[in-house]
């Protein structure tokens, strides 16, 4: 599927699984309400969990009224884009460093982007483990190309590391990933 078509659904209000830089994810709208409540029911994940949501330039974040303190702004110039997420007003936020989905997000605006797979069961590392999860559920699926985290479309990563950043600029980390803080 070409990026124009991904970027056509996707602004359609449509989901997807794509590769991401860390997983296969599932993507919609992070700002579409409708797209969001979808991808919970899809995944039966507790909506006491939010979502991981995918940026391309810290001014995202004002879509979201999330506000920066200078601390926090620049620990985030210094640790993005890397498989880092970052809670900020109680939203996670990553900003991914695959050039495709950089490319793709700043065509699309902000997405939501999950790990491909029921709440507490393996994230899908290709294709056809999402298929086994969503089905014909999701509008589409983009299959990996190969780069240096995936193999002919199996992705080898594993989830992105999870801090919480206080104003002050220090962080706690929430989950230990790919990435050492």
């Amino acid at each position: 599927m070409k990026l124009q078509e991904i970027t056509k659904s996707l602004k359609a209000g449509k989901i997807g699984v794509i590769p991401t830089d860390t997983i296969y994810g599932i993507v919609g709208s992070a700002l579409n309400p409708q797209t969001i409540e979808k991808i919970y029911r899809l995944k039966k994940r507790s909506k006491s969990k939010p979502f991981i949501i995918l940026i391309s330039a810290l001014s995202d974040l004002k879509q979201f009224n999330v506000k920066l303190s200078k601390q926090q702004k620049k620990f985030l110039e210094k640790i993005w884009p890397n498989p880092v997420s970052v809670v900020l007003s109680g939203l996670a936020f990553r900003m991914p460093k695959d050039k495709w989905l950089i490319s793709l997000l700043k065509r699309v605006g902000p997405l939501v982007g999950p790990s491909a797979n029921f709440a507490g069961e393996k994230p899908a590392e290709n294709i056809e483990q999402a298929k086994r999860y969503f089905k014909d559920n999701v509008d589409f699926y983009c299959e990996a190309a190969r780069s240096s985290y995936i193999d002919g479309g199996k992705i080898k990563s594993k989830s992105s590391t999870i801090i919480e950043l206080n104003r002050s600029g220090k962080f706690k980390v929430l989950r230990q990933g790919t990435y050492r803080v």
